[in-house]
């Protein structure tokens, strides 16, 4: 095994790596540290932070790099990357990644 200089970027490289050359995700990662990285990487350059976004603006952003945004929806809320509301009209960017519950207090 040959080592290779790029190593210490590992997690930027493994996100890179889960996309095709158009920007579509290949697949969603089943391992849960790979998953959790494409998760923060798609929190970050998807949504902005402090903004209420609605379902359809989420399912929308998630469909311009996969599919099944449904699932990758999901994923978002149960890592704590995205907030939802208790009503599920309103679903906001997370502070801090895995925060309990996943429910953010309502939205006016």
């Amino acid at each position: 095994m040959t080592s290779h200089p790029s190593r210490p970027a590992a997690d930027s490289r493994s996100v890179a790596d889960l996309f095709s050359a158009d920007g579509r995700l290949k697949a969603i990662p089943r391992r849960p540290a790979r998953r959790e990285a494409l998760l923060a990487h798609l929190t970050a350059t998807l949504f902005e932070d402090g903004r209420d976004y609605r379902e359809p603006e989420i399912n929308e952003a998630l469909l311009t790099v996969h599919e099944d945004f449904s699932a990758l929806r999901r994923y978002l809320v149960i890592g704590g990357f995205l907030a939802r509301t208790k009503d599920g009209s309103a679903y906001r960017r997370q502070q801090q990644p895995g925060s309990p519950g996943g429910a953010i207090p309502a939205v006016a």
